[in-house]
This record gives structure tokens, sequence and C-alpha cells, in this order.
């Protein structure tokens, strides 16, 4: 399998069912909201990095998911499986 078809079959992720989850464009609630998650969304992490504390359904934690360039939401509503990072630090 080449770099592209690897890139394409990334992992991704269901958002916590019933919620519209923001995405801000840093790792924080006082970055701008850039966009806003559909209900039932699934998200591919490109990488993670340490911010804000945030409470969701599935925990609080201060790990925010990169789910592309400039677009960041908190770990706290992502289905990960996992109290830790599942991908690469972000830069």
């Amino acid at each position: 399998m080449d770099a592209m078809n690897t890139l394409a079959a990334a992992t991704r992720y269901e958002v916590a069912p019933g919620y519209r989850v923001n995405v801000r464009s840093g790792p924080s609630t006082k970055y701008a909201i850039v966009r806003t998650l559909a209900l039932g969304a699934t998200v591919a992490i490109h990488c993670q990095k340490y911010g804000e504390w945030v409470g969701g359904p599935y925990g609080t934690t201060n790990i925010w998911d990169c789910i592309a360039t400039g677009e960041y939401v908190s770990d706290a509503y992502v289905h990960t499986g996992s109290d830790g990072m599942v991908a690469p630090r972000c830069a």
C-alpha cells in the first residue's frame, strides 16, 4: 500500500452521540470556532496536543485532537477508547 492509500485509510473515531461539537482554531475554548461537526460525525485524528482542560461525555482531559490543519476538538468528545494519546503529538 502506498503512502496516499495509507493516509486515506486513517482510523476514524466517533464523536459523542447527540453532540454537535465545536471545531476550534487551537487547543482551547478561547480559540475561534471554525465550524461545528454534524450529529453522528466521525473524525480522523492527524495529531494531538495538550491544551485547556475540558469535561465531556468521555471524561475530563487536556488532550485536543487535530482533525485538519488549524482545526481542533477536545478529546473529551471523541471516542478513542483511550485516556491517553492515540496519534502522534502535533509539532
